[in-house]
């Protein structure tokens, strides 16, 4: 038998890498400005050109190289960065493993000039997909100026699955953002040929400011926290900022990025009862601890680090925001845990209510009442509601393809059960928690969720209108402004073509402002600046690229259907009348589809007979 394990080649290998340390054009990016931060350059300058795959160039003022340094540069594992295994536990620099541009060159073709300061001439080199083609001498400025152009040229696969252009974008600005923060020290500045932006060196809250504008300059509250194993410094929101889409929110050690959710479960707890559970509070926070006690190898983009006392420092960390939080008064005179009406303080004498189930006086649950009696029910086309068999005949049968989630077919097995076609509500509604509506039908109990079930009823007449043709707008007499980030200005442009249809109109005002002076006829009740917001953010880089053809634009009118029906529907604490509750049960169950939301969360269960049985069996 021959041998048949061989050793691959390095551009095989290097491709292979290239998989795990470059995912898109913003990661050529982050990898190229940390190699410049390290060399000790105090000017960055990047230039983008159609996204990021035709052209990504980074131009810094550092040290340079050499000629046979810029050679050894794009080999893999060499790196000035250590020498020893030992230096593992005491870095200093953003980059250490010597992977990055051996990666980027595999997938890519590279032109870099570079001088250090002491030589009056530079380096010249041309490497196409690791081959190297020219290295010459060249007159050039100190440092280094690197262009990475058609990325993923010669991986297609990885290349066709890009994103749009603006959704690119949209991570190239988000990525610039996280760098600049860090590195506010060092003058940085992006070209995407649609928009500059500019950055001077400064202090952290005056990098915060620049990037941010306007947005979060009076919203900050300082914290400052120095102990023996960690030192905390930074910026937290004060509770009324807090954001339902959108959160700022930052933590670096060391002058490097990180993602911790331990750490932002900390943080976040500290606002418990202080905002609205549909929120989150903004913070920039800096953490610097001795580099022993960390390990940032773990992750080819080395954004999850490891701490060694991380369970040490989950304490001071929670009582330096909650001091913060003291120290500035930043406690808000609204409960959002109460209704939206404040309850009125007890008057002397007056004893506090039993909480009890709104009930009304004359409900007997053995007379047979009929929801078919309320005339708040009515037919899709105008009809009273009579008769419930024909009303439910076409009962669970599917709606409009809208990608909704498989139901678990293992969820509660044996307990919560499907109603039959031939199953309808048939008693009288209740509301428990101010969150449910509960009922029974011919199967057993159905407990529902006041507010999904709202949102499933709203987002069929919205996408209804919606489909419907392009839509007539009304216009503001005082229109409403939006400040967007640089980031999610990208993403705004690619989704105007459909906002203009469904009846929205945004005109361009400055660098981050954008004025609505039109909503749409339909719209009735809803926060338009709110409802725009969540439809930008809908856009992320998890969504597909939104293309020209139909599926593409059904699926995103679909969305923004949903950010409506989200943002008209009622909230958790709200108390409704049984007039309310009866016209939302008969909406729910009048609809193809009633089991679950669109983007599939189940609406009701139905806790049947033979289970209410077998709880009361000796």
């Amino acid at each position: 038998m021959s041998d048949i394990i061989k050793l691959l080649p390095d551009s095989v290998a290097n491709q292979i890498a290239a998989g795990e340390v470059i995912q898109r054009p913003a990661s050529v990016i982050k990898e190229l400005v940390e190699n410049a931060v390290d060399a000790g350059a105090t000017d960055i300058k990047i230039y983008i050109k159609d996204a990021g795959r035709t052209l990504i160039q980074v131009v810094d003022n550092g040290k340079g190289m050499t000629p046979t340094d810029a050679r050894m540069a794009f080999e893999r594992h060499a790196t000035s960065k250590i020498r020893e295994a030992s230096d593992l536990f005491s870095l200093h620099t953003m980059g250490f493993r010597g992977e990055a541009l051996p990666s980027i060159c595999a997938i890519s073709q590279i032109e870099m000039k570079t001088r250090p300061e002491d030589k009056g001439i530079g380096t010249r080199l041309v490497i196409n997909a690791t081959k190297v083609e020219t290295q010459e001498s060249v007159a050039c400025d100190q440092g280094t100026n690197i262009m990475v152009k058609n990325i993923f040229f010669n991986v297609p696969a990885r290349r066709k699955f890009l994103k749009s252009d603006n959704v690119e974008l949209s991570n190239i600005m988000r990525e610039f953002e996280r760098l600049a923060l860090v590195n506010n020290s060092i003058r940085m500045s992006i070209d995407t040929g649609s928009r500059t932006v500019d950055l001077k060196p400064g202090t952290f809250h005056q990098r915060i400011e620049d990037l941010w504008k306007n947005s979060l300059d009076l919203h900050l509250i300082p914290i400052e926290v120095d102990t023996s194993i960690v030192k905390i410094s930074g910026y937290i929101s004060r509770p009324e900022y807090a954001r339902r889409r959108n959160p700022l929110q930052y933590l670096i050690v060391n002058g490097r990025n990180m993602r911790h959710p331990y750490f932002h479960k900390a943080i976040v707890g500290c606002y418990d009862s202080l905002i609205a559970p549909d929120t989150q509070p903004c913070y920039f926070l800096k953490f610097e601890v001795d580099p022993e006690s960390i390990d940032v190898n773990i992750h080819p983009t080395k954004n999850e680090i490891k701490f060694e006392y991380e369970q040490d420092i989950w304490p001071i960390l929670q009582a330096a925001v909650k001091a913060a939080l003291g120290k500035f008064g930043a406690v808000p005179s609204i409960d959002f845990n109460l209704d939206v009406i404040p309850v009125s303080p007890l008057q002397k004498g007056e004893k506090p209510k039993e909480p009890t189930i709104d009930v009304p006086r004359d409900y007997n649950p053995f007379d047979g009442t009929s929801y078919g009696k309320n005339p708040l029910f009515r037919s899709t086309n105008g009809g009273s509601v009579s008769n419930w068999d024909k009303l439910y005949s076409d009962f669970m049968k599917g709606a409009h393809g809208f990608n909704r989630k498989e139901p678990d077919t293992q969820e509660n097995s044996g307990v919560i059960k499907e109603l039959k076609d031939d199953s309808v509500p048939t008693d009288i509604c209740l509301q428990f928690a101010d969150r449910f509506i509960v009922t029974s039908s011919r199967e057993g109990i159905l407990i529902i969720d006041q507010r999904r079930a709202h949102i499933k009823i709203l987002f069929e007449e919205f996408y209804a209108h919606i489909k419907s043709g392009e839509q007539s707008s009304q216009g503001l007499m005082f229109p409403d402004s939006i400040e967007i980030d640089p980031s999610q200005q990208s993403a705004l442009e690619d989704i105007l073509p459909e906002l203009y249809k469904i009846g929205f109109r945004l005109e361009y005002d400055s660098e981050i402002r954008w004025n609505i002076t039109g909503i749409p006829s339909f719209m009735k009740n809803l926060d338009a600046r709110d409802v725009v917001m969540r439809m930008i953010e809908s856009v992320d880089d998890s969504d597909a690229n939104y293309g020209n053809n139909a599926t593409d634009t059904d699926s995103l009118l679909e969305r923004m259907a949903l950010v409506m029906a989200r943002g008209a529907a009622i909230n958790y604490g709200q108390k409704l009348s049984s007039d309310e509750m009866e016209h939302i049960v008969g909406k729910l169950f009048a609809l193809p589809d009633p089991s679950y939301t669109p983007n599939g969360n189940k609406i009701f269960h139905l806790l049947d007979s033979s289970y209410l049985q077998s709880l009361f069996r000796q």
